[in-house]
């Protein structure tokens, strides 16, 4: 006797599996509901203001339009010139050599900085004391940079507590001028950023250092390590992935001198050693309304950061087999 069989379903209703993010999203809808809010913050904030680096490409007016967009469209296209502009300028030069020279003495001075604090405060045993530390270092970082300036003025002023304190003392026989003094403004804008940020960056590290297992520790101790040599074969090593991470970032920002710092600190007789790009934008671009050349500066600003951070992960993870991605 012949057994019947069963004829294959069309195509078209054939039941079809779903996909492993259709699934997902199913179960957890209400986590992406949570990113909405975020999302227009991105696109209203950080992807629509992209449309503005069209003003380095034309001789912008804002006049020539109603709104900003129609001002754009009825700019006239200039191409690369605004670039070329720019580059021809011995001002603009300069500020390139000033950020770069800044901000590698603030990476070759700061950087290692809060590395060493975190490892002294957390060889601490007094766990008051270490409490203390870590607030007191890190308070600094919620003042604003106009705080930060006005206490720096008033102590390294020609009448501050540093020049009385030098002058009475004979060490000088006049008062210094921290803030016009071109050979030592820069290091004033280093001391002023290492008071100000290294509490708040020896937190991460710290945070690091208590991820680290104690039983490394204590085996080390077993076998005759000394203290050094836990710091070198155990402590530093497992926290590289985190000082690498906060290298590359850090040398992604080299073209962010310290826009906010320096602009409330300096003054008209060293732009020679302290005009950044940024204040040079802030300068042409707002202070002149050369908005097409200020454009420029920020896009070739925003370019050179970028290159920055790809080479450096790409050569970190060369190198120590460690980066960001």
């Amino acid at each position: 006797m012949d057994i019947p069989t069963a004829k294959p379903l069309p195509a078209s209703k054939r039941a079809h599996p779903k996909s492993p993010f259709a699934a997902y999203f199913k179960r957890n809808y209400d986590l992406y509901l949570l990113l909405i809010p975020g999302l227009i913050y991105v696109v209203v904030f950080k992807l629509l203001p992209l449309l503005g680096i069209s003003i380095a490409f034309v001789d912008y007016n804002m006049f020539t339009g109603t709104n900003p967009i129609k001002s754009i469209l009825a700019s006239r296209f200039v191409g690369f010139e605004n670039f070329l502009r720019v580059f021809r300028k011995n001002d603009f030069l300069q500020a390139l050599r000033n950020t770069f020279t800044i901000s590698f003495l603030k990476i070759a001075v700061l950087f290692p900085m809060p590395i060493l604090f975190a490892l002294i405060i957390h060889s601490l045993r007094n766990l008051y004391f270490k409490r203390v530390v870590q607030t007191v270092i890190y308070i600094p970082h919620f003042f604003s940079w106009v705080v930060v300036s006005g206490l720096f003025m008033q102590i390294l002023s020609g009448t501050g507590l540093v020049n009385n304190t030098l002058v009475n003392a004979g060490i000088i026989s006049e008062p210094i001028k921290f803030f016009m003094d071109q050979g030592l403004f820069r290091w004033l804008l280093v001391f002023t950023d290492g008071w100000k940020e290294i509490g708040w960056s020896t937190i991460v590290y710290l945070a690091a250092l208590a991820g680290v297992d104690q039983e490394l520790y204590e085996a080390a101790v077993i076998d005759g390590a000394r203290k050094m040599q836990q710091l070198w074969y155990i402590t530093l090593p497992s926290i590289l992935s985190t000082i690498v991470l906060l290298l590359i970032m850090r040398v992604g920002a080299v073209m962010d001198a310290g826009f906010g710092q320096i602009l409330v600190m300096y003054n008209p007789t060293v732009y020679k050693v302290s005009d950044i790009i940024q204040t040079y934008v802030y300068r042409i671009g707002l202070g002149k309304m050369d908005f097409s050349l200020g454009t420029a500066v920020g896009l070739f600003n925003s370019a050179v950061a970028l290159v920055l951070v790809l080479g450096t992960n790409m050569i970190s993870r060369k190198t120590v087999e460690r980066s960001i991605w």
